[in-house]
Formats: C-alpha cells, structure tokens, sequence
C-alpha cells in the first residue's frame, strides 16, 4: 500500500492550515482547568480516536484481553482526573507521543501499587469494541514489533479509516456516493482493485474523465488528512513533520 508524500498532492498550498483554530489537541491544552463541554468533546474526540493504538499497545505489551481493556479505560480515567492533557507542554506537541510517554508511566505506577481489589472499575469514560478490536487479529507486521511500533501503526490505520469516512460522507451528501463506490479503490493507502481502463468502463465514462475524478478524490484525501492531523498537534507548524512522520510509521 502507497501513501502519498508528506505534501499531499499539493494540499498544503495557501490558506492550509485554517482549520488549526478548532483542533480538538488545541482545544485541550488551551483549556487548563477549565471544565467545558467544548473541551469535553475535543478530549472524547480524541480518547475515541487513540483507544485502539493504546489497546494495541497494552496487548503487545503480554496483558490479557479483559486487563488491556480495564487498563484502558483506567488509563483515561487518570487522564481526566488528573487533567493532563490541560496540563501538557505545548511544546511537546504531538498528541500521541503525549498519550504514550504518559501511558508508559502509568503502566510502570500500576505494576508497582499493591491493588487492593480487581482491576476495572465501574466507570465507563469510553466506548470500547474490545470484540472488534481482537477480531482484527495481530498487527500485520513483519518480524516481531515492539509495542511503540504496535501502537503507531493502529493510529496509521485509525486516521486513514476516518479519512475514508470523511470522504465518503462528502461524496454522498453531494449525490456522489456511486462515484466514490467505484472509485474508492484508488485512494492513497489502498491497493487499486480494477484498472483506470475497468473503472471507467463501469461508470461509462471516458478514460480521462475517471483520471481526473481519481486525482480529485485523491486530492480531497490528502486535504481531509491534514485536516485530521492537524487534530493532534499544538501548532500549525508541526503539520508537516506530523504527517512526515504518518508516511514513515505506515512505510516501516
């Protein structure tokens, strides 16, 4: 599977980082002890988002299912308790090296604590598929991965499915959605199934027609990708290396 480079295919021209103002990792960290509903949903937006890698994380790590997933969720509970992400270096940027560099520390302060009482409490904070999750079966890398590597690849494989979620809800609501059925193939990250030539015999166009409708599809890919990057640093400026660093997790 090919990715794009760290350019997109141009979607880093004039006005790209415009959605910045609303990220949801902004939103967090601007926010301290604040306790709002804004900053509620960003942080849920991104607990949803992260809680397959963390899982991931904790599986490869040799934690049995039901206590990778009541770790999980204790996980978050402490985030929240603690208002970490409130509390966090802007400088350090990137969500996810946050939510690691934290997620380790507390791993290694509940192998050290002497629990009273079984793991997972009754606080629900977010919503797991646990069944889905296992269901996907091991990472599918080569070799024998560390947990990081383990971690970084679940969050690859997360912002390209919402990627893909984005673009199609976008095709459809402009009455497009038999176009992006067909054509959903050639987006960056997956393995065309059919040809150019089979594509446009579906769809009874013309081969350059379907050309260009792949290259706006694409395009529109790498924009909606940079838009959901852009969710997980603190400033515009770390949008490039972010995505840099995206193409090199999903290479490696």
């Amino acid at each position: 599977m090919n990715l794009p480079d760290s350019n997109l295919d141009g979607a880093g021209g004039p006005g790209k980082d415009s959605c910045f103002a609303t990220t949801h990792w902004s939103v967090v960290l601007a926010a301290g002890q604040e306790d709002s509903l804004r900053t509620s949903r960003a942080l849920e937006t991104l607990c949803q988002t992260y809680w397959p890698p963390i899982y991931r994380y904790l599986r490869r790590m040799g934690h049995s299912e039901a206590d990778a997933k009541d770790l999980t969720q204790e996980f978050f509970a402490y985030l929240l308790r603690k208002n970490l992400p409130g509390r966090a270096d802007p400088a350090k940027g990137r969500f996810r090296s946050f939510l690691l560099h934290t997620l380790k520390q507390f791993v290694a302060d509940q192998r050290s604590k002497a629990r009273a009482q079984k793991r997972g409490g009754k606080v629900v904070l977010v919503s797991l598929d646990v069944h889905a999750e296992e269901c996907r079966g091991p990472a599918d890398l080569a070799g024998n991965p560390s947990p990081e590597r383990v971690f970084e690849r679940r969050w690859v494989e997360i912002i390209l499915a919402q990627v893909a979620s984005r673009l199609e809800q976008q095709y459809a609501a402009t009455g497009r959605k038999d176009l992006f059925d067909h054509l959903q193939t050639f987006q960056p990250g997956e393995q065309p199934e059919i040809s150019y030539e089979e594509a446009a015999k579906r769809l009874e166009l013309s081969l350059p027609a379907v050309k260009s409708a792949i290259h706006r599809l694409r395009r529109r890919h790498g924009e909606l990708l940079r838009e959901e990057i852009a969710q997980t640093v603190s400033t515009p400026a770390e949008i490039d290396e972010e995505l840099r660093s995206f193409v090199s997790c999903w290479s490696r």
